[in-house]
């Protein structure tokens, strides 16, 4: 076992990154070096420098104009992307052509081009992607999977998943770059990649047919103006009139983590973290409806609404020896509050099987301490000291097969609403190869 530290170099500082700074700083920093920091906003980066050095890590910072000098100075073994996710390609091929592996936020990148682009310089480099997809380290997911592998209800047929974002959480999209498709491949890609990743290895399987539609009919002007009665909005939360009545007002001078990492580096780039939720200039949907065919026979019918009064999820897998139901209910955050993200709310989740002519019952859930269900702290430890963990019989890590077809569930579902036709995964990117997941029962 080498004793050598991993060296990481890390693109892209903002909220997202803070996992990542966490366990590098603090949890694994016997195991890693930090080498480098990078990102379009110099405000930011000063300050991931400072949060570095309070843990005792120095780490030299470079605009992203230098990455190639800031890879080529210090040598990462990793280069770790957290940055705007229509730039991941960029990144992740420059860096795998300097010599490094990478580790990426979901999603992997926003369109069928960028997909193509990037299995392309993965084959040429012969360099590993990682991609966190993090939900599935969470305890009670990891436990659907093992009752799915197990056979407890057969052969899953169908799955029907209703996914919840509320009324703070989800607004949050609508502030950010998220609201603009060019930005994040909207909600189907950015959001529902994580879902429609859970559902491929639950089932152990790809899509292979999309057919979605969708609508932006909430975070419209309309709705502040004729549900709210709030008529005399600014286009952003700092400077608006109507925050102390406005039920969806963000208020960063009074929140640490956002006025240090956004409002303090505006001068900097320029970004507004608080933009109005019903602007017009928001053009992604706030509710789709999706329904995809894979490759093993099974159908998924899918729906994300954004604007709800709780946050979580409610699935049901339908087999050939009876039904399995899951309810996840998950307290409310908003990326870089300072709280833990996606936590779960422990009254509000269950599962419960429901075999074929026999009685129906409940399953004791698995649970975990840390964000995203008890999945970080998890996931986080497989990442950044894979030598310590057991054998993963439920194969969780996720690499650019599974980061591919997550997206392009979501990229045909663009397309789709776009058409009102359905869309062939093989259409849009070929040839990407079967995920490595676990064998699943087949038959009765």
């Amino acid at each position: 076992m080498s004793n050598e530290k991993k060296r990481y170099a890390i693109v892209g500082t903002g909220g997202r990154s803070g996992m990542f700074r966490r366990a590098i700083a603090e949890t694994y920093r016997e195991k890693c070096e930090l080498v480098g920091l990078c990102d379009i906003n110099e405000g930011r980066l000063k300050l991931a420098q400072s949060r570095f050095a309070e843990k005792g890590m120095e780490a030299p910072t470079y605009l992203h104009t230098d990455f190639d000098q800031m890879v080529k100075e210090n040598r990462p073994d990793y280069v770790i992307v957290t940055v705007k996710d229509c730039f991941h390609d960029q990144y992740i091929c420059r860096a795998m052509e300097l010599g490094c592996d990478v580790i990426t936020e979901k999603p992997m990148t926003t369109d069928e081009e960028k997909c193509r682009r990037i299995l392309d310089t993965k084959e040429k480099t012969g360099r590993e992607i990682i991609v966190t997809f993090n939900y599935r380290y969470s305890p009670p997911r990891t436990q659907v999977k093992e009752l799915l592998m197990s056979g407890t209800i057969g052969e899953v047929l169908s799955v029907d998943f209703n996914w919840l974002l509320n009324t703070r959480h989800g607004a949050d999209y609508y502030r950010r770059w998220h609201r603009n498709k060019k930005n994040s491949g909207g909600l189907l890609v950015h959001k529902a990649t994580h879902h429609f990743d859970l559902v491929n290895w639950w089932l152990s399987t790809v899509p292979e047919r999309v057919y979605a539609s969708g609508h932006r009919h909430f975070y419209l002007p309309s709705t502040a103006d004729n549900i709210f009665n709030l008529t005399n909005r600014s286009d952003r939360c700092h400077t608006c009139p109507e925050a102390e009545r406005c039920a969806f007002h963000l208020d960063m001078e009074n929140t640490e983590g956002l006025r240090k990492l956004y409002l303090e580096c505006e001068s900097y780039d320029g970004y507004y973290r608080d933009r109005c939720v019903f602007s017009e200039d928001i053009d992604i949907e706030d509710s789709m409806n999706v329904v995809v065919d894979y490759k093993n026979g099974a159908k998924l019918t899918y729906s994300l609404n954004s604007f709800c009064p709780w946050e979580g999820y409610a699935i049901s897998f339908n087999g050939t020896r009876g039904r399995l139901e899951h309810k996840c209910q998950e307290t409310v955050y908003i990326n870089a509050d300072g709280s833990v993200p996606g936590a779960l709310e422990n009254e509000g989740t269950w599962i419960k099987i429901f075999p074929h002519n026999e009685p129906a019952y409940e399953e004791e859930i698995w649970t975990g301490e840390g964000g995203h269900g008890g999945a970080d702290p998890v996931m986080l430890s497989y990442i950044f000291d894979p030598e310590s963990q057991e054998d993963d019989k439920y194969l969780r890590a996720a690499d650019e097969r599974s980061g591919s077809f997550s997206i392009l569930t979501g990229v045909a579902g663009n397309k789709s609403i776009a058409s009102g036709q359905p869309v062939k995964i093989s259409d849009l990117v070929s040839n990407v190869g079967m995920p490595d997941y676990p064998e699943m029962p087949e038959g009765t």
